[in-house]
């Protein structure tokens, strides 16, 4: 008589028996000793209770909190805690969802894979929280590819290479000349878009480069041009407006003291702050000037509230350029 063959199943009672916990209870919901035991049969692993209470306890003692609720027929456990708190799972998911660096695609992979951190029914609350409409999204499908090649570079302090590209009127990529190579130092968020701060031997500066225009990143074997002397990432994007490259000039600011929070929020706590009379107060900062369009428009919130003191030449041109918008805008 041959011998019965078991269910190799059976030796992994105790980790489906954590999953289901996991899967099937939390804070606000309880599963019973027999919806586990069915569970477990739809693994083909068959269980008595006396074994489960012994495992229970030992998932007790491995650190998960499993909490016994109710009485008699409603007798059950719960898994009140775990990695990820339902609020952290739904920031999170909330994060994914709004981000423009992500696809669509990408967005609801990374949800379902957050969903599975959570219990059956909080995962609900986690997928109907998580549409914002109307949202312009990337469409490079490969950026997060991209982006694991540029932090294995950065790592390995290897120069990339890569193609870069614009969009023309009709929606098409347009690629510009020839295939770029740069030294990574950093990833970076603003605006709500993935950049790269590299050093772009081009140039002979550091230069930003959108990573969802970036095609075909490949890491080389030359290595990176090291940090420049005494450069620091975070004076660098204080002085960035919407991550435009070029050469920094220290300039002077007055705002009306209600803009403190303002003008904070944009370059730190750090810099110097002088009163200005009761009303007003003035800052020194350093500023990429040699396209200050995005900085113009940053001032411009503010209307009379704030003003460019020096040097004397931004300030003419900031003039200048509200003077050019005031007449375009004649009929």
């Amino acid at each position: 008589m041959s011998e019965k063959v078991k269910n190799p199943n059976q030796r992994l009672k105790i980790l489906y028996l954590y999953k289901i916990l996991l899967d099937y209870s939390d804070e606000e919901h309880a599963i019973t000793m027999p919806e586990i035991i069915a569970r477990l049969e739809e693994y083909g692993i068959s269980a008595g209770r006396k074994a489960l209470y012994e495992d229970i306890e030992a998932l007790r003692n491995y650190g998960l909190d499993i909490l016994p609720c109710g009485r008699g027929a409603n007798a059950g456990y719960k898994a009140v805690s775990r990695e990820f708190e339902l609020p952290e799972l739904k920031l999170l998911a909330d994060a994914v969802s709004s981000s423009r660096f992500l696809t669509e695609k990408k967005s609801a992979g990374l949800i379902k894979k957050l969903e599975t951190l959570a219990s059956v029914y909080e995962a609900k609350q986690i997928n109907r929280q998580v549409y914002i409409s109307d949202r312009v999204k990337a469409v490079n499908e490969r950026i997060y590819i991209n982006v694991d090649a540029i932090h294995r570079a950065i790592a390995e302090q290897k120069k990339i290479s890569f193609k870069y590209f614009d969009y023309d009127l009709n929606k098409n990529k347009k690629y510009r000349d020839g295939i770029r190579t740069c030294s990574p130092y950093a990833l970076t968020w603003d605006h709500e878009r993935y950049y790269l701060v590299a050093y772009y031997e081009k140039y002979g500066s550091i230069s930003n480069f959108r990573v969802d225009r970036m095609e075909s990143v490949t890491v080389t074997d030359e290595n990176a041009v090291p940090y420049p002397e005494g450069f620091d990432l975070s004076d660098y994007l204080n002085a960035t407006f919407s991550m435009f490259s070029g050469e920094e000039e220290a300039v002077r600011l007055r705002f009306d003291k209600s803009l403190i929070n303002a003008v904070i929020d944009r370059f730190g706590k750090d810099i110097m702050i002088c009163a200005d009379g009761d009303e007003h107060f003035t800052v020194h900062v350093q500023i990429k000037t040699e396209q200050p369009e995005p900085f113009f428009g940053w001032l411009f919130q503010f209307g009379s509230k704030a003003q460019i003191i020096s040097p004397a030449k931004l300030r003419d041109r900031y003039v200048e350029m509200l003077r050019e918008v005031a007449d375009g805008q004649q009929i």
